[in-house]
């Protein structure tokens, strides 16, 4: 068993990194990052994204727990992250969601909505932080 966690170099994507690598020490199971292949906004972004990697790697190693990263599939966002889990058995898969208006409440956005449907394992959600 792994948690999976996509990297997308958001707000939203640094939270979901923090927590799949809480939930792989607490578990006592390897994490798999799932590079989406999505680019960073710009270099204040990306380079926020690198320093959550690096703290995500130093606490998986200091529990003794496999780490591993997956290049882009060429496949959607949601086809990745579910066809990875589904290809290592996962434990549980965590995405990060959005705030959204009471509007956008109604509709999920579609990656996360269609990976909430398709996955058959347990999917975890996280909110960055207010600010």
């Amino acid at each position: 068993m792994t948690i999976v966690v996509g990297l997308v170099a958001t707000p939203e994507g640094r939270a979901a990194l923090a927590r799949a690598a809480q939930e792989a020490v607490i578990r006592s199971v390897p994490l798999v990052l799932v590079e989406t292949g999505r680019a960073a906004p710009d270099a204040e972004s990306s380079a926020a994204m690198e320093a959550v990697v690096a703290e995500v790697t130093a606490e998986v190693s200091a529990a003794g727990l496999g780490l591993e990263r997956r290049a882009p599939g060429g496949k959607d966002l949601a086809e990745q992250l579910v066809g990875v889990a589904e290809e290592v058995e996962a434990s549980c898969l965590v995405i990060g969601l959005r705030r959204r208006s009471p509007v956008g409440k109604l509709i999920l956005g579609s990656s996360a909505q269609r990976i909430l449907l398709d996955a058959t394992c347990p999917v975890l959600t996280v909110k960055p932080p207010s600010r």
